[in-house]
């Protein structure tokens, strides 16, 4: 092999067992910047479960924290931080490390009171839907029409949770139903699970349910005869059953069910409801 063949052989190597120029190395980091993975800038406002950064184009970003974002014990308001997020299937970000840069201000720097300013009204509604969304106690109102007997049904309810899984919750409810011949007084209680085909804080969720029901049941019935007399019947009955139901929560609290009773009446009912 000639000297010249030995030249070119060994620049061969050495071009391929080289690191990376450090442009490529910048240009990468710069696509992650593009991709949107990474924001900076400062906090305004944080609860347990929200996030709303002021960046430095002077927007007003509102991030989730789930459970497992890891993030400091504390987020006070004008403190500057890193995240790292991604978006869900509704384009809100949700946050997955928050790092703080540097501490927030003392009380009497003339610097403190720059982080705050009214944050706008949209990114502020998001924020309050998704913290009724994550609370652990609620109530609700409900209402519907029942099939078989036909009645039109009104009612409250509670909803606990989640235990033992962040798509479980307790969902005791009383309905009360009027109709033609029957009046009755539903006593259910019923367990939901919102299956994980949407993120908790999309802005609707598709949930299942069941549970034992305790019906309590007037039909009272009275027909009129000739000559004044009418033919009446009255009977109560204690009708215990087991509901199935499905249904979709939005996020604002308004959710729309579809409920069947096995072993007790009424059978079907359709309702819409809303949770404060």
């Amino acid at each position: 092999m000639t000297h010249l063949a030995r030249l070119s052989l060994l620049a061969a190597v050495i071009i391929l067992v080289s690191p990376p120029l450090p442009s490529f190395s910048q240009t990468a980091n710069q696509k992650q910047s593009q991709d949107g993975t990474l924001a900076t800038g400062t906090v305004v406002s944080s609860t347990s479960s929200t996030l709303v950064v002021k960046t430095e184009s002077g927007e007003h970003w509102l991030f989730v924290l789930e459970p497992d974002t890891v993030k400091p014990k504390t987020l006070s308001p004008g403190a500057k931080v890193s995240i790292s997020y991604a978006r869900d299937a509704e384009g809100i970000r949700v946050a997955d490390h928050v790092t703080v840069t540097a501490a927030a201000p003392q009380a009497g720097d003339r610097t403190s009171g720059e982080a705050a300013g009214p944050i706008p009204p949209e990114v502020r509604r998001v924020e309050r839907e998704i913290e009724r969304q994550v609370r652990r106690f609620r109530v609700g109102v409900r209402a519907g029409v029942g099939l078989d007997p036909e009645v039109i049904t009104a009612g409250v309810h509670a909803k606990l949770g989640p235990f033992f899984n962040q798509n479980a919750f307790f969902r005791p409810n009383a309905e009360f139903g009027f109709g033609e011949v029957t009046t009755l007084v539903a006593l259910n209680f019923e367990a939901v699970y919102r299956l994980p085909i949407t993120a908790r804080q999309s802005r609707w969720s598709v949930y299942v349910g069941a549970g034992p029901g305790l019906n309590f049941i007037d039909r009272d019935f009275e027909e009129p005869l000739s000559e004044g007399r009418s033919i009446s019947f009255d009977d109560f009955d204690f009708d215990p059953g087991f509901n199935i139901l499905a249904g979709v929560e939005f996020r604002s609290g308004l959710f729309l069910e579809l409920k069947s009773s096995a072993f007790s009446v009424p059978h079907t009912r359709l309702l819409i409801g809303y949770n404060f």
